[in-house]
């Protein structure tokens, strides 16, 4: 698998099927993720390798540091300092579709909204957007590939 961040900067090969996705509701997940929740998967440190540029750490504790683009900041990484797993954003995948949550951690920060999430009504993109708003919408993130 292969993904990176949303500007292109930062590329990044996993070397070994990722394991344990989990989504994390912890207060440090949602402002480092700036969402409600932050969705992980992992692999051996090993099998993470930085294929075009490298990102930028900040240890938002004493035990973890993040990852993330230093020009976009798209959130990478999340690893705890004294161990050798790595676990990277499951939407900066090429293609998140592949990994499945298997548990939750930190409900305690659990946002009631997020309960309610699926009863919501949905709109596509275009949806009520005209052609000329559709233009200027258009992506300038780096495609989902190499």
């Amino acid at each position: 698998m292969a993904g990176g961040c949303q500007c292109g900067a930062v590329r990044y090969a996993l070397m070994s099927e990722p394991t344990h996705a989990s989504i994390c509701h912890c207060r440090m997940c949602q402002k480092a993720f700036g969402n409600y929740f932050a969705p992980l998967t992992g692999v051996p440190r090993k099998d993470l390798v930085w294929t075009k540029g490298e990102p930028a750490f900040f240890k938002s504790s004493a035990a973890v540091e993040r990852g993330f683009c230093p020009d976009c900041g798209t959130p990478l990484t999340f690893a705890y300092v004294d161990r050798d797993r790595i676990t990277v954003s499951i939407g900066s995948l090429d293609d998140p579709s592949r990994v499945t949550p298997e548990i939750q951690y930190g409900i305690e920060s659990r946002l009631p909204a997020f309960e309610m999430l699926h009863t919501f009504p949905g709109e596509r993109t275009e949806d009520g957007a005209s052609p000329e708003e559709l233009k200027r919408m258009t992506s300038r993130q780096h495609p989902d590939h190499d």
